[in-house]
């Protein structure tokens, strides 16, 4: 167990985990053709900002400035995923995810999809 202030090395590699397993759904979003061109926009329109010499925040402040760009990758990320079709995304997390089967999301957003698992086995009749 972690002390109070400390992280706890679990936590830090699940949160690295979760880091590498959104690139690798923005990277199969940006592939997929189901997902319309002016979507695929937010992500080199992310770029450019980083590129532009004009910043909300100088990088020379220490820490504040790339603060912002921080942010402002988060947000187009997050942004380019949320305007990507449900659906796509949805299908993109399953086969990442290497389930079998998950129910669809529904239609009301209060409810979480639901996983169905199993298992298969052959039995040798001898």
């Amino acid at each position: 167990m972690a002390r109070k202030g400390i992280p706890d090395p679990i936590r830090s590699a699940n949160w690295l985990a979760e880091i590498l397993r959104y690139a690798r759904l923005v990277w199969r979003l940006w592939q997929d053709r189901r997902v319309s061109l002016w979507v695929k926009l937010i992500p080199p329109a992310t770029l450019i900002y980083l590129l532009w010499p004009i910043d909300l925040l100088p990088d020379p402040l220490l820490g504040l400035g790339q603060l912002d760009d921080l942010a402002v990758i988060l947000l187009g990320l997050r942004l380019f995923v949320a305007l990507a079709p449900k659906e796509v995304v949805h299908q993109h997390l399953v086969q990442m995810a290497g389930r079998w089967w998950v129910k669809p999301p529904s239609e009301s957003p209060s409810k979480s999809p639901e996983v169905i698992e199993g298992q298969y086995r052959v039995i040798d009749e001898e």
